[in-house]
């Protein structure tokens, strides 16, 4: 779902695009190196050179969801924030109900048969080997295989309504995001309506006091990066603001460099273990005194840390033209389907190549107990080989996924939409000022 002709703002497609890529290296790396979400292997350990500060981002992941919220909040008050600032809200308020009135649909079309589509791959038993693997995460994130087709049936219609009731589904954990994203971008509505009639720095602040109530309750992955991204999107339509960046070059660019190497180092804050090195062990002793009660400290340095990036994006343009480029682009087209197929591809593809197709059989011990085969990890050398075929392999059916299914969805909500609104001549003042 791309951005649209909204003006110079492609960089947040790129940006996505990356996001994408990092949730697809994170869960390889969950499922084959756990180690790697450490700033060291063990305690007195050297560390390797993906747990190392700046490079561990790549592995570590945790901020391509982060990222996810950022766009969003960003992308559903930029047309919004143009139009009020062209003192046309009554275009804005059109544009703020078709946005609202397609998004719920425009979701739960394709994650429904992107569910549906794993299902049948559970029935088909493509996931054994991996639950039958010593991968934790392919063991534990698999869908189980159902000997009753109504059961079954049963069990998919559930985890397609529980995935927009409660946030979880057993055949796909990774649409456990789609959930708040939907809410966010609705409260992200519910406040561009609210604050239209609101002069540009008093919505800014409005904004960031918004940031500051998710701040406080601890909402960092989601919540306090939605209004971040509203934030960002109105300074950047500022006109003062623009013009800083091109009267004062030097001092943008110095700021840039401070920010997005701040950003990147407090975004490698590690999932567990901090006091494994020192760098983590300082980053450690400064969020356990600015991240509220009960906080979680890796999440919260994924939210700080891409807040400082973005500031660090918007002093430099070079980076946002950088962003910009045709290979990002490209990532960026193709992000929302490799973040649906990623996961049971990693668990059903990945797995044979790595494991190989044999199914180890359960054995009975002396003790009458039934042991269930365990399938062992063959080495590193085994899943490198691999990898450079199941990566272009996962692209290759997100583009198809792009190409044929999205568009599929797209015109199947376009004719919900059509159907359900009111016509043209019935439409009246949406708001009065």
């Amino acid at each position: 779902m791309a951005i649209g002709k909204e003006g110079n703002v492609k960089w947040v497609d790129g940006l996505r695009g990356l996001a994408s890529s990092l949730v697809v290296l994170t869960h390889i790396a969950r499922a084959f190196d756990g180690d790697l979400f450490f700033p060291a292997s063990a305690a007195g350990a050297a560390p390797r050179v993906l747990q190392l500060p700046f490079l561990r981002i790549l592995v570590q992941g945790r901020i391509g969801v982060t990222i996810f919220s950022f766009v969003t909040g960003y992308v559903c008050a930029l047309k919004p924030i143009k139009l009020y600032r062209q003192n046309n809200q009554d275009a804005a308020f059109s544009a703020v109900a078709r946005s609202a009135l397609s998004r719920v649909p425009r979701l739960i079309i394709p994650c429904s048969l992107a569910t549906v589509i794993i299902w049948v791959m559970a029935q088909l038993g493509m996931f054994l080997v991996g639950k039958s693997s010593d991968c934790w995460w392919c063991g534990k994130t698999a869908p189980d295989r159902m000997g009753n087709i109504f059961s079954s049936i049963n069990h998919l219609i559930f985890n397609i309504i529980n995935t927009w009731t409660h946030g979880a589904n057993a055949y796909d954990g990774n649409q456990w995001t789609l959930l708040p994203l939907l809410k966010g971008s609705m409260q992200v509505y519910t406040f561009i309506v609210a604050t239209a009639y609101l002069q540009p720095w008093y919505r800014m602040i409005a904004s960031l006091i918004v940031y500051l109530y998710f701040y406080i309750g601890g909402d960092s992955a989601f919540g306090m990066q939605f209004f971040w991204g509203v934030f960002l999107c109105d300074l950047q339509n500022h006109p003062s603001a623009n013009d800083f960046l091109v009267k004062r070059p030097r001092i943008s660019r110095v700021l840039a460099i401070v920010f997005l190497t701040l950003g990147l180092y407090v975004a490698s804050y590690p999932e567990g273990h901090p006091e494994w090195a020192t760098w983590s062990r300082w980053q450690y002793n400064v969020l356990v005194h600015i991240v509220p009660k009960g906080g979680e400290l890796p999440r919260f340095g994924s939210g700080i840390g891409l807040q400082l990036i973005t500031l660090g994006l918007h002093f430099m343009p070079a980076m946002r033209d950088f962003l910009s480029s045709k290979y990002l682009l490209w990532l960026g087209k193709q992000s929302f389907a490799v973040y649906l197929l990623h996961g049971p591809l990693l668990r059903s593809v990945l797995c044979w190549m790595v494991y190989g197709f044999y199914v180890p059989p359960d054995i009975t011990n002396e003790n009458g107990e039934v042991l269930h085969g365990k399938l062992v990890f063959p080495g590193a050398m085994r899943l490198l080989i691999a990898l450079p075929f199941w990566i272009p392999l996962n692209y290759g059916a997100a583009m198809l996924w792009t190409g044929y299914v999205d568009p599929w969805c797209a015109n199947l909500t376009q004719k919900i939409v059509n159907y359900v609104k009111l016509p043209r001549d019935e439409k009246g003042v949406l708001l009065p000022q």
